[in-house]
């Protein structure tokens, strides 16, 4: 029962990322509703559960607004959803890259704002320059991310497909 469940707020936005255990625990609880479940059942002495995959809090958490996530590896890669942000690609984390999109010898520097995931390739083909001079186009400019999700989400093909379209926001 050591599976995880995807944790959304009542919004729908997706805000931990739970043990089976504790997402039942709130579903007994009434704390939260289940929004997706496998075929699968859990079993106890006296009743059987749907394995939860999402669930979804019956309250409103409230995020604080300036959240300051650090800026790491693996969090850059979960917000671009281990995406090249230049071709596309999907990849591992062992064959993407960060680029700074200005680069720091031109006083680029290491910021939410200013860096990218990249594949291998990508990152040595634009090499020093800007995007503009590789002739090279971002696919979705770099921000900060707004919220907590992504210190638990993990690389697209090691989390269930049912998340998808709650990360990404296509319902």
């Amino acid at each position: 029962m050591n599976a995880e469940v995807l944790v959304l707020n009542a919004s729908y936005e997706p805000l931990h990322v739970v043990s089976t255990r504790r997402a039942i625990l709130l579903l007994l609880k009434e704390k939260a509703e289940l929004v997706e479940a496998t075929d699968q059942y859990i079993r106890a002495a006296s009743a059987a559960f749907p394995r939860p995959l999402v669930i979804r809090l019956r309250q409103y958490i409230k995020l604080p607004r300036n959240l300051s996530l650090p800026l790491t590896r693996r969090l850059v890669y979960a917000r671009d959803q281990y995406t090249c942000q230049y071709c596309g690609g999907h990849f591992s984390a062992a064959n993407l890259t960060l680029d700074h999109v200005i680069p720091k010898s031109r006083g680029g520097r290491k910021t939410w704002e200013n860096i990218v995931t990249a594949c291998k390739r990508c990152n040595q083909i634009k090499g020093n320059r800007t995007p503009e001079e590789a002739h090279m186009r971002l696919r979705r400019p770099p921000y900060r991310p707004r919220y907590v999700a992504l210190v638990w989400l993990k690389s697209p093909e090691r989390r269930p497909s049912a998340w998808e379209k709650y990360i990404t926001g296509k319902y």
